[in-house]
């Protein structure tokens, strides 16, 4: 298998090392076991949050990248429209053309960079949000059962 370039991938075997390290500190009514799973969990959240952001830096660089290319091409071929304009009153109208052109260019390309690190970011948090929410439940249920547990016993 290949040797991936994402630095956010983790890998979670060492995690089995942790679970006999907490062994020693048992606590009634705690499971260890849970509670590694549950802290595995988180890891295994936030690296997946930190890949979709990662991914999403890399797509806008690559689209920054393609802005760029286009933009260079762009601007030889307004060079050499406006090398090729005959009277001074032509030149000032093909500038102003080009400048209204460019600004409105450059407007949609930062909404559309904007958009994609809004949807990275989004989708990061929904990732991070949905693991909190698990993780509550989690607790909850876990508080729910030592609870029952002291009950049964009195």
């Amino acid at each position: 298998m290949a040797k991936s370039t994402n630095p956010f991938e983790y890998d979670f075997s060492a995690m089995t090392d942790i679970s006999k390290m907490f062994e020693q500190y048992k606590m009634p009514g705690i499971e260890m076991e849970k509670l590694v799973d549950a802290q595995r969990k988180n890891i295994e959240a936030i690296t997946s949050a930190n890949k979709v952001a990662f991914e999403g830096v890399q797509a806008i660089m690559q689209r920054q990248g393609e802005i760029l290319r286009q933009s260079m091409s762009e601007a030889s071929t307004v060079m050499q429209d406006m090398a090729a304009a005959g009277t001074p009153e032509d030149r000032m109208a093909k500038q102003a053309e080009v400048v209204k052109k460019a600004f409105e260019t450059a407007l949609a390309n930062m909404k559309e960079l904007a958009e994609m690190g809004a949807k990275s970011n989004t989708e990061a948090m929904e990732t991070i949000n949905r693991r909190v929410s698990e993780s509550i439940d989690e607790v909850r249920d876990a508080v729910t059962a030592v609870a029952k547990e002291t009950k049964g016993r009195k």
